[in-house]
């Protein structure tokens, strides 16, 4: 299955990507042939051996050879035995999706689609079709994701839909409309089912019914004889339940006849089944069920509607995402304003955004200031000063002041819009209890179809019931016998978690990852830009060596001036707020970073250092007898306090410790001596100073900590790759069970590893949730159960390589993550056991009399359906604690 389109484009067609493979090149002789396939979930020598078994023994197939590092499959074949097309089918038969250059991908709206029955007509009119190599279906969302090759086009998929009993909308966000085939209504409004050309006929159904229930029970007196059938009477009541039949029963055999034209054993066919039953069984025994068959046709109808109506609730929150983004723009263009479409506004024209309206587009303020609600990206409760130069996100609200922005991203190219697609492509990734679900369900119905007829020809013997009442028996369990209710309370409230979470800046980028996030039993913290706020600054520098604090920053500047690392930007911008002349910074020559240690390069000719004290005593520099600079430069307290105890300081024993209790950084710089090298072994040089930095602890990580251990998290834990004190002083401040300091990345990822070792062992539930910046924490972030990146909004890093993304840079979330999360596991559980429960129930009580027909319809179909669609909803009330 390939990702969902954007939601708000209707047929999205494009090239989907590929190679240059699939392309059969045969020899001089004109019949031997090759093939390279792009099968990139090949990555695994199991799976190269299923594919190969796949293809073992296929005609024409000469030799397989597959190659899991770059995920491509040479195929040796024999042109005139085989094909690409045939071979490829073959690959796609073992579960293992194919890319081709030359398929297309649509992406189609198909509001009538709207239940487990409906995507299943609608898959087996696709497996039928010529040219399609993959598709989707969506039920909760309504849309269909078809892969195609060349030798079909979007109207043959549009046919196929329609050969289904369906009709394709040409606008995305008709997802509204519900009903069946040609009964579909435009509208999005969710009022409109009750109104809608289904509604109408169910409500003359219903008129009918009452009136035949009237005449058969309060006025059998005028309950004469109207005609007679094949020797049967047809009193006024029965012809009353027979128009009643017509009017509620055309839509269902409607759609029946296109579920057995599909050879689809779902819910149409078997009510279909049941009210044609009902009505030949009246003709042949001569005891009339036309109350039952009219009974079937009005209750089916309601509970269609009240299932429509649910389903537009769960659309409905992914809509109201959609409608955050305003459809125009007012730029400024040739000293004018004019408003235009969004898709018509290019990067770098500027927009006028006036109090109280919608930013239309990403972009930074290059004019004005004002305060900007940023609650439909972030989740922020409050709004957040912007000047000139700040970023704003599309979809945000200017709540008071005039601003003129500068766009940076085109239409779907916005973070709404890339929330929206990541939520829409979320909700259709198939989370393992929905798969379960699945399974389960296609053999639930042919078992209860079988129990349907074994106690139709069963009951009379062994109960001693009449035929007619045996009859009723088994068109009660037909009705049973669907299980829609159960297939959708797992999406449903996949669905209706993800748009909550979306809506409070949590995006979750698919049910799996929900699901996982809800049992984790062990959340590990990133340090720097998690727990603290990530912006760090210099706090205290300590010249040596008959150096200035001047001296220093310029020395540290030159060093860091390359580095990406926050330490050494930090560093940067502490000396330019110093004022220290930065032209040594021009003369920097053989820069290296040193992984987890520092960075040096040569500065002016001369070789410089700067990195942890560990890296210095590597290199050999005497830590325990250095001097601190006395007059000369700026002298900070600590240097003064320093010098006033000894004229010789001990960095090891004395300086270092005391900054690292503060929770602080300690950067060492320094002149190695020539040839002086760490790997190398050499030894020796001349420190010139010590700079502390300091990262400010988050103010609400202690209080996120305490609620994620509230909640019932086991173990929270801290890796960091800053020094043992310092992180001893962060992780006592936060509260966190435990850390791990001055760790690689790639032990970042070991500790991940053993943690998820430890929490997930014998298969047992739980997990291990990594939470980090999402860039420089990625192994760590991907090795973890559950991968959550903090501020990701607008960072596209961010927002493609994380599980799970904190929009805005508040850990707060995190709790309501896991809240929702546990909230969502136990929703899904609820609708499943219910739903399958109350099934069960009511199928061993229809033998013995205690199941009437209607309570079968309205209970184990429409009060199911809305029972779990409603219980699913419970989960947009889950809200972060302010």
């Amino acid at each position: 299955m390939t990702e969902s389109a954007r939601e708000n484009e209707a047929a999205d067609d494009r090239e989907a990507p590929g190679t240059e493979g699939n392309r059969g090149r045969p020899d001089a002789s004109g019949e031997r042939a090759t093939a390279t396939f792009e099968v990139p979930e090949m990555d695994c020598p199991s799976c190269a051996g299923k594919v190969e078994s796949a293809l073992d023994g296929a005609a024409g197939v000469d030799d397989v050879d597959p190659r899991v590092a770059s995920g491509t499959l040479t195929v040796a074949y024999d042109a005139a035995e085989t094909d690409v097309a045939a071979i490829g089918d073959r690959i796609e038969r073992a579960g293992y999706g194919v890319a081709d250059v030359d398929v297309r991908s649509a992406t189609l709206s198909v509001p009538g689609m709207d239940c487990a029955s409906c995507a299943g007509k609608v898959e087996s009119a696709l497996d039928r079709a010529a040219g399609i190599r993959r598709f989707e279906t969506s039920p909760t969302t309504g849309r269909v994701r078809v892969d195609y090759g060349p030798e079909a086009s979007r109207e043959d998929l549009v046919a196929a839909i329609e050969s289904a009993g369906y009709e394709v909308t040409n606008e995305a966000d008709d997802a509204g409309g519900n009903e069946h085939g040609d009964d579909a209504d435009a509208e999005s409004d969710a009022g409109s089912v009750w109104t809608s050309t289904r509604g109408i006929k169910t409500w003359i159904s219903g008129g009918f019914l009452t009136l035949g229930l009237l005449f058969e029970f309060f006025l059998a007196g005028a309950n004469v004889r109207v005609a007679s059938v094949l020797g049967a009477e047809l009193l006024l009541a029965d012809v009353l339940f027979l128009v009643a039949v017509a009017s509620g029963g055309q839509v269902i055999l409607r759609d029946g006849y296109y579920s057995a034209r599909n050879r689809n054993l779902d819910i149409d066919f078997l009510m279909s089944a049941a009210i044609v039953g009902a009505l030949l069984a009246s003709l042949a025994f001569g005891e009339a069920l036309y109350f039952e068959a009219a009974t079937l046709a009005f209750l089916f109808n309601v509970a269609e509607l009240l299932e429509s109506y649910a389903m537009d609730r769960a659309r409905d929150s992914l809509s109201e995402l959609m409608d955050l983004s305003p459809d125009e723009a007012t730029v400024k263009r040739g000293g004018e304003e004019v408003t235009l479409p969004v898709e018509d506004v290019e990067r770098g024209d500027v927009v006028v955004v006036r109090p109280g309206e919608k930013i239309p587009m990403d972009g930074a303020v290059v004019e004005g200031e004002s305060a900007v609600n940023q609650a439909p990206i972030t989740g922020e409760s409050v709004p957040v000063d912007k000047t000139v130069g700040d970023e704003v996100f599309a979809g945000t609200i200017n709540e008071g002041g005039y601003l003129e922005v500068e766009v940076t991203s085109t239409a779907g190219e916005d973070t709404l819009s890339r929330i929206v697609e990541m939520v829409a492509e979320a909700e259709s990734k198939k989370t393992e209890r929905e798969q379960f679900v699945e399974r389960f369900s296609s053999y639930y119905t042919p078992v209860v179809v079988a129990f349907a007829i074994l106690t139709t020809l069963g009951t009379p013997f062994v109960l001693g019931v009449t035929w007619p009442t045996a009859v009723v028996y088994g068109l009660t369990l037909l009705v049973l016998a669907c299980p829609c209710a159960f297939v959708i309370s797992t999406p449903v409230s996949v669905v209706s978690g993800i748009t909550s979470a979306a809506k409070n800046g949590v995006l979750i980028k698919g049910g799996t990852h929900l699901e996982a996030m809800g049992a984790v039993d062990a959340v590990a913290f990133d340090k720097t830009g998690t727990l603290t706020t990530g912006e760090l600054t210099v706090t205290d520098v300590v010249p040596l060596n008959g150096n200035s604090e001047a001296d220093v920053l310029r020395c540290a500047r030159g060093l860091e001036a390359r580095s990406e690392h926050p330490v050494g930007e930090a560093i940067v911008a502490a000396a330019g707020e110093a004022g220290v002349d930065g032209d040594d910074t021009a003369e920097i020559e053989s820069f290296e970073a040193l992984t987890g240690k520092g960075v040096r390069a040569d500065l002016g000719g001369t070789p410089h250092v700067a990195g942890k004290p560990g890296l210095f005593e590597e290199l050999g520099f005497d830590l325990s007898h250095v001097h601190a600079t006395t007059d000369g430069g700026v002298v900070t307290r600590t240097a003064k306090q320093l010098c006033e105890r000894s004229d010789c300081l001990d960095l090891l024993e004395t300086t270092v410790p005391e900054l690292q209790s503060q929770g602080k950084t300690v950067i060492l710089v320094g002149k190695p001596e020539s040839g002086s090298d760490a790997e190398s072994g050499t030894e020796g040089g001349e420190l010139e100073g010590v700079i502390a930095v300091a990262d400010e602890v988050r103010p609400e990580a202690e209080r996120a900590v305490a609620r994620l251990r509230d909640l019932g998290v086991s173990k929270t834990v801290m890796l960091t790759g800053d020094n043992e004190r310092t992180a001893r002083a962060i992780a006592e401040r936060v509260g966190v069970d435990e850390y791990r300091a001055e760790l690689l990345p790639e032990e970042k990822v070991a500790a991940i590893e053993s943690l998820v070792a430890e929490h997930e062992r014998d298969g047992a539930p739980g997990g291990v949730a990594m939470v980090g910046d999402g860039i420089n924490d990625a192994p760590a972030l991907a090795t973890a159960t559950v991968g959550v990146a903090m501020g990701a909004a607008g960072t596209d890093t961010a927002l493609e390589t994380a599980d799970v993304a904190l929009m805005a840079d508040d850990l707060s979330k995190l709790p309501y993550l896991y809240e929702l999360a546990a909230d969502a596991n136990g929703v899904i559980r609820q609708n499943i056991w219910a739903s399958l429960g109350i099934k069960a129930l009511l199928a061993v009580g229809v033998p013995f009399g205690y199941v009437p027909i209607w309570l079968a319809v309205l209970a184990g179909d429409a009060g199911m359906t809305l029972g779990v669609t409603g219980n699913a909803m419970r989960l947009s009330r889950v809200s972060p604690d302010e």
